[in-house]
């Protein structure tokens, strides 16, 4: 019998049609509701949260490296039943095969081999718990300070956070003294627009449950929450012993006989059922800041983020910005639920259909096709100075941070000094900036090392932040340390690759 060689050289390069109803792509799912109907649904639906079901909220728990955050969380999450005996007792025994007994309740957060290796939280982790009244979201943030953008990413997403200290003697002094995690991480959560705090005394058991030691780290602590930010009123703190459970869920503990001595107050979970949820800006432009990208299950890829306005439904065809790509929303998971919709202040996964994974980038934007995010290359910016060594000079050349992404730029001028109260011009053109100061600079991004692919000088998505605070806020970071965090102001030079596409 004689092949046609043709055929097989056509073959080999897969230009052959194959009529295979494997190989059809599938149709894109129809938008359940229109806009209005939508928008009418979703404000039924939340304004009822709370008659019948719990409240949701996200927590990012941050402190210090070696502060016990993972081992607090692995043990609240078994205490709470989310983390299973059988998966308990394997983590005990891989983490004692590895020499590294005491890391067992972190494993059941640190999943990756490298941070078991290490030790040491590297990315954000994600889970939830439920107590009485609230659904919660958990970000488990790294504290080394090699991690700091990851860290950034997570409080990005948070409504409220969790910090963890230890107690134990210098431990805690070394973790909020110059250079520690337990201060950048306080600044930074608030500066992320984080109002709420808890903060976990935790590893009290090594300083004999002594209650002299938990009110002299209350003590240090109270004037600095003021100084960043933190009301009084929506700071609470509370002791716990995270490797022996101790006044997480319960402290009727016989290891908690100790603290119950001369505590009387209430446990982490009572203090977690007592978070306030956010408020859910759904009629505001859809923002939707990518947080991680994978692989779905099938065809397309996966997205996930929080919210930071509006309302999105399966069907709906978003832009990615920057770039002038489209897709369209397959399904949507909040929670590990599937759902028709979800709106602003949710953490959702997105599964995406109709796009090349390669056009979704960690720090690009999602966004309704007829309301763009804007795109800025140079803009000015109304910022706070934190404890810097080194003055700030026009020029200066900075790290920015905007949600997951985080962009080489310029402090090309220094507009004014600016009065931290009543927001009056004190000093126009100063030539430096030192630790404390409020001003208004103006910020160039640099287009050499822009993250994410083909991002270059395309501008990042920002708004102001009397348009959206979530969208509206920046860090700024100079040599590996965190030098100030501020708003969004104004646009000075507007990106004209949005003109084009748009």
């Amino acid at each position: 019998m004689s092949v046609d060689q043709r055929l097989l050289d056509l073959s080999a390069l897969n230009l052959t049609r194959v009529e295979n109803a494997d190989n059809v792509d599938e149709l894109p799912p129809k938008i359940t509701f229109a806009r209005e109907k939508l928008l009418e649904e979703a404000k039924r639906v939340i304004d009822a949260e709370g008659d019948h079901q719990k409240k949701a909220v996200s927590l990012v728990v941050i402190g210090h490296v070696d502060a016990g955050k993972s081992t607090l969380m692995g043990r609240l999450l078994y205490e709470l039943g989310r983390l299973e005996e059988k998966a308990r007792i394997a983590n005990e025994r891989g983490s004692s095969k590895a020499g590294k007994s005491s890391f067992s309740w972190a494993w059941g957060l640190d999943g990756t081999a490298e941070e078991r290796e290490r030790g040491i939280t590297m990315d954000i982790a994600l889970q939830s718990l439920a107590t009485q009244h609230r659904q919660v979201t958990i970000l488990d943030a790294p504290g080394h300070k090699d991690f700091i953008p990851n860290m950034i990413s997570g409080a990005s997403q948070a409504d409220c956070a969790l910090l963890v200290v230890d107690a134990a003697t210098g431990q805690f002094e070394a973790g909020f003294d110059r250079g520690g995690q337990t201060r950048e991480h306080l600044l930074l959560v608030r500066s992320l627009g984080v109002s709420q705090v808890i903060v976990a005394i935790n590893k009290l058991d090594q300083v004999e449950w002594s209650d002299i030691r938990y009110e002299e780290i209350c003590s240090l602590l109270k004037p600095f929450l003021l100084y960043s930010g933190f009301n009084p009123t929506k700071t609470k703190f509370v002791p716990v012993g995270a490797m022996q459970g101790v006044n997480l869920v319960t402290c009727e503990s016989e290891d908690g006989k100790s603290l119950r001595q001369w505590y009387k107050g209430p446990t982490l979970v009572d203090l977690l059922d007592l978070l306030q949820p956010p408020t859910r800006d759904i009629t505001s432009p859809l923002r939707i800041p990518i947080s991680n990208v994978f692989k779905s299950h099938g065809s397309g890829a996966a997205v996930s983020g929080r919210l930071c306005g509006g309302v999105v439904q399966v069907g709906e065809r978003l832009r990615i910005l920057p770039g002038d790509e489209t897709a369209i929303v397959k399904s949507i998971e909040v929670e590990g639920d599937s759902v028709p919709w979800t709106a602003a202040g949710s953490n959702a996964t997105l599964y995406m259909t109709a796009i090349d994974p390669v056009h979704l980038a960690i720090g690009s934007v999602l966004c309704s096709t007829t309301d763009l995010v804007p795109l800025a290359t140079m803009f000015t910016a109304r910022i706070i100075i934190f404890d810097i060594q080194v003055p700030i000079t026009a020029g200066t050349s900075v790290e920015l941070f905007h949600h997951s992404r985080d962009v080489s730029a310029t402090m090309s001028k220094l507009i004014s000094i600016i009065d931290r109260v009543t927001g009056k011009v004190q000093k126009t053109n100063p030539r430096v900036l030192t630790k404390g100061s409020s001003a208004e600079v103006q910020i160039s991004l640099r287009t050499s090392s822009i993250s994410g692919p083909s991002s270059n000088s395309r501008g990042i998505p920002l708004e102001t932040f009397t348009s959206n605070k979530d969208m509206g806020r920046i860090l700024i970071r100079r040599g590996g340390e965190t030098i100030g965090a501020g708003t969004y102001f104004h646009c000075v030079l507007e990106n004209r690759y949005l003109k084009e596409y748009s």
